[in-house]
């Protein structure tokens, strides 16, 4: 049995008669009474009983037909969604994040996939950069979020957006007083720097900019996320140099302040990390969508 017999059974059946179902087919009479012969055949039952008005289904005939029409209903439903898994608008995104990108950027960008691909489950996953690349070559997720991420020959660094960073004091404190602080300002007051996993990191990048402008930071804590930072800048445990997305933070006691008389590269970048060579529909719908997240920035976030 093949689904083409299910087709004819199924015109001659809603047919009722050889002729009319032949024409509906588009074939002649005799192979379409062959092949309901072979099927009935196969099934080792009579289907129809032929009568001078036409064909008439068997109690056996009236059971199949239902059958035979659940079966093409559920391959046509295979096809479509197998199909739709091609295209990349059926299946599983699963990607890991981890900072202060997921306070802004990261939701809008899923939010927009979640309208496109309403039929993909996104799941995410928090961990650090060196878990997200492992999770990566392991295949366990399809992309990672996360920021400075160092070159690899089989990991892609898409880049997402590029922000300017603020300064988190807490209320109280003098520099809250100031529209815009002067970056040498930091050098007189305790940071709070994150996050404390493994290098190169945002701590490494907060001290470069420390060292391009002549001096060595007072660090009062290293902590692991940006959520933490900000917290202990609320309990004045020092100012913390943050990205522009983790200002969403509106903890009380703390303001967000800009920077002014920076060295140069005062900015962090987000990068959407996946395997090169990774050309699943999913993925690459996730990649038009950073597109045009980026089309719409200025240039200097690009």
């Amino acid at each position: 049995m093949d689904l083409r017999q299910l087709r004819y059974f199924v015109a001659v059946a809603e047919e009722g008669h050889i002729g009319r179902a032949a024409t509906r087919l588009h074939l002649s009479q005799p192979p379409l009474t062959r092949q309901i012969q072979q099927l009935e055949a196969d099934l080792g039952v009579t289907l129809f009983t032929r009568t001078p008005r036409g064909m008439e289904l068997t109690p056996a005939g009236a059971l199949f037909l239902e059958e035979a029409r659940n079966i093409r209903a559920l391959v046509e439903q295979a096809t479509e969604r197998t199909q739709r898994a091609g295209q990349g608008r059926l299946g599983r995104l699963d990607v890991a994040i981890f900072g202060s990108g997921i306070l802004d950027v990261i939701p809008k960008l899923l939010r927009a996939f979640g309208n496109r691909y309403p039929d993909v489950k996104v799941v995410l996953h928090t961990m650090t950069k060196a878990e997200q690349i492992e999770a990566l070559r392991q295949k366990r997720i399809t992309a990672g979020f996360n920021r400075m991420v160092a070159p690899l020959d089989d990991i892609v660094a898409h880049p997402v957006i590029t922000e300017t960073l603020l300064l988190a004091v807490p209320t109280d404190h003098p520099l809250a007083a100031r529209e815009a602080v002067p970056f040498a300002e930091l050098a007189n007051h305790p940071l709070v720097l994150f996050p404390s996993g493994g290098r190169p990191n945002f701590i490494d990048k907060v001290i470069s900019l420390c060292d391009q402008a002549g001096f060595e930071p007072s660090i009062s804590q290293e902590v692991g996320d940006a959520v933490t930072g900000v917290a202990l800048v609320a309990s004045g445990f020092g100012v913390c140099l943050v990205p522009a997305s983790a200002t969403t933070l509106q903890l009380p006691g703390v303001v967000y302040r800009p920077v002014c008389e920076a060295p140069k590269g005062f900015s962090v970048d987000l990068s959407c990390m996946h395997r090169a060579g990774d050309t699943s529909p999913i993925l690459q719908g996730l990649l038009a969508i950073i597109e045009e997240l980026r089309v719409g920035l200025p240039d200097s976030a690009r």
